[in-house]
């Protein structure tokens, strides 16, 4: 299946710092739906900023597995590993995470260049 044959449905963008992070929910020609998640780092590289991008694809018969997961991992860092850390110290209402529901027609590289449309910025 070519790229343009995956539909967008849903978009959410959380931008950390110099990272952006994007949570996509796409679906197949026979409306199979899936996730991906995208990490976006900025880079500067010959004088010139570009995005790095690292992606990973979670697909529907895994939600629930990933989810419990991720959650079982990020609790043992905090209850175990950091107890003491303050998390919130880096929550930002300024910096809100982004929801978008995105039209069928628009595709993943465009999803994500539409967070950085008004710069020379480029992707690799």
């Amino acid at each position: 299946m070519q790229r343009e044959d995956r539909e967008m449905i849903y978009s959410k963008r959380v931008r950390a710092g110099k990272r952006t992070y994007f949570f996509d929910v796409r679906a197949t020609r026979s409306n199979d739906y899936y996730l991906t998640v995208t990490e976006s780092r900025r880079q500067q590289r010959d004088g010139e900023f570009v995005y790095e991008k690292s992606k990973l694809f979670v697909y529907k018969e895994d939600f629930n597995k990933f989810v419990d997961a991720l959650q079982d991992t990020v609790d043992h860092i905090k209850k175990e590993l950091l107890p003491d850390f303050d998390y919130d110290q880096f929550s930002n209402d300024s910096e809100e995470a982004d929801t978008v529901a995105q039209p069928a027609s628009i595709s993943q590289d465009e999803s994500s260049e539409d967070a950085f449309s008004n710069s020379d910025l480029k992707w690799e």
